[in-house]
């Protein structure tokens, strides 16, 4: 295979990776309440979306590693600390989301039956699936994924030209920064951490190419499928602002729905939910056998405790998953706050040339963001008020997002104290 071919079966991996079924319903309910600030919002989703995902799979194309790769330069106890933290959120939140969103979008409009039981079933159906590994599931997901293109294309094309109310004005106080956070749902910087050797790993076994045709061909790829995610996310999120003058909706899923059928008709929006239901099935059997991967490979290949977690992660996944999504997002925004700055500054430490980014200011930088982002991550679990006087004193901290700066300033003033010392 030559390298543009090669570079195109790349690009639609990541594409299909990073374009989980879940994160469907995010856009539209993001520009719903963006209304007229619709572009604004797109920038900062986009920017924690699509953008720094991608440069997490560049960041593996460079390391040629495992998630343990991506925080090692701090220190290895806060390698695996982090690792551990990130599949113990992944089995937490995202997992349970793909049934809660297959509850809301394929079976509650058209079944009489509890989320609990569907949780059950569904959850039942991923531990069969993780324990007896098949390829039926990446079969199925080649095929799925550019089916529910296609339908959102067309929702969106069709959709953007309906003659709907004025779009109403933005409900949100900065719309770029809420734009960027609600990113943080989609998890998908944490997928490109995790899973993002997956990639190299593929091209390494082929044996084909060079280490600087990998780096170009993942970076070129990379590109491309970020370019397919804005045009989606994108689409969805100006489709969401249309109809913000239009309808009162205060559920995510509701909203997908709502506009599917309007475009689509009742057997449109059917076919959606059956689509989105096993694509977020394929997720689930994704992340809790990636999950049990990795507690097997801290186990020395034990079987048993490959079982273990995935049955653990199946309970996990019964008991959240039979939550609403809106419940489910609501509690993963601490443990997000918490886990996505550092992730995002490994990412981006990751990406730059060595000279720049020494073990020291991986560690420094790792710390400062870890440490200024505790107020954020306190916010949510002190009573109201009582971190005032400590936020008011960092910049940008009532956005949540007071690390930026600190981290920041921490990696120049590093690197022009490396620089004197040099000189010196």
């Amino acid at each position: 295979m030559n390298i543009k071919k090669q570079t195109f079966v790349i690009a639609f991996a990541l594409f299909s990776l990073f374009f989980g079924a879940g994160n469907l319903i995010l856009p539209p309910f993001l520009g719903f309440n963006a209304g007229k600030d619709w572009l604004l919002v797109t920038l900062g989703f986009a920017l924690s979306a699509v953008v720094i995902p991608i440069l997490a799979i560049y960041g593996h194309a460079r390391l040629q590693g495992t998630i343990l790769n991506f925080a090692n330069k701090v220190s290895s106890v806060f390698a695996l600390i982090y690792a551990v933290l990130v599949y113990a959120i992944s089995i937490s939140l995202p997992s349970p989301r793909t049934a809660s969103v297959t509850y809301e979008m394929a079976i509650q409009p058209y079944f009489e039956i509890s989320s609990l039981w569907v949780s059950t079933i569904y959850f039942a159906l991923v531990l069969v699936f993780a324990l007896n590994r098949t390829k039926i599931l990446s079969l199925i997901g080649k095929f799925l994924t550019p089916l529910i293109v296609l339908i959102l294309m067309c929702i969106i094309c069709i959709g953007l030209f309906t003659d709907v109310e004025p779009i109403r004005a933005s409900i949100f106080d900065n719309s770029f920064t809420d734009g960027i956070l609600e990113g943080y749902q989609t998890f998908d910087a944490i997928g490109g951490v995790v899973v993002g050797a997956v990639i190299v790993v593929s091209l390494a076994l082929q044996g084909k190419f060079n280490y600087e045709e990998k780096k170009a061909m993942i970076a070129r790829a990379g590109f491309i499928a970020g370019l397919g995610l804005l045009i989606i996310y994108g689409g969805l999120i100006a489709l969401g602002a249309l109809y913000s003058g239009t309808v009162l909706i205060e559920n995510r899923t509701q909203l997908l729905t709502l506009l599917s059928t309007n475009t689509l008709g009742n057997i449109g929006t059917a076919f959606l939910g059956i689509l989105v239901a096993l694509a977020c099935f394929t997720t689930a059997v994704g992340i809790v056998t990636g999950t049990a991967d990795f507690v097997k490979g801290l186990t020395k290949s034990s079987q048993k405790a490959y079982t273990i977690t995935a049955v653990l992660g199946c309970i996990i996944g019964v008991a959240v998953g039979h939550y609403g999504v809106a419940y489910i997002i609501a509690a993963a925004v601490p443990a997000l706050m918490f886990i996505y700055p550092i992730t995002i500054v490994l990412i981006l430490l990751n990406i730059l040339p060595k000279k720049y980014s020494t073990p020291l200011v991986f560690r420094v930088v790792t710390i400062t963001t870890l440490i200024f982002s505790i107020p954020d991550f306190l916010q949510f679990f002190v009573p109201e008020g009582s971190l005032d006087a400590v936020r008011s004193f960092i910049p940008l901290s009532k956005q949540s997002m007071g690390w930026v700066l600190p981290a920041f300033i921490a990696f120049i003033a590093l690197n022009i104290f490396k620089l004197i010392k040099r000189d010196y």
